[in-house]
């Protein structure tokens, strides 16, 4: 059986996984507020920085939507994106992720 990808055996499950090459970085989206940082323990896998921007600004849309919800005003909290080493990449403002309406 001919495989353009490289192939390696899971020793827990006994299951073979593709990898189609280098693997895709892994961003931690911290939620940092005045009172507290509310650490990403699993992170996520994405292939660009853009592409971890991108998520931060949904996940600050989807967290004010919740908290608008039950009276609550968290725009001032951020989204501090950091690599594996837990190096500071990038920080997203949930207040630059809404634009005011008319």
């Amino acid at each position: 059986m001919n495989r353009s990808f490289s192939e390696e055996l899971i020793p827990s499950c006994g299951i073979a996984s593709a990898t189609m090459g280098p693997r895709m970085p892994r961003y931690y989206f911290n939620i940092v507020s005045n009172a507290a940082t509310v650490v990403d323990p699993d992170g996520t896998e994405l292939a660009t920085i853009e592409d971890a921007r991108g998520e931060a600004v949904k996940d600050a849309r989807a967290l004010m939507s919740q908290a608008v919800l039950s009276g609550k005003d968290i725009s001032g909290r951020k989204i501090h994106i950091c690599d594996e080493q837990g190096a500071l990449l990038l920080v997203v403002a949930f207040s630059e992720t809404i634009r005011m309406a008319d």
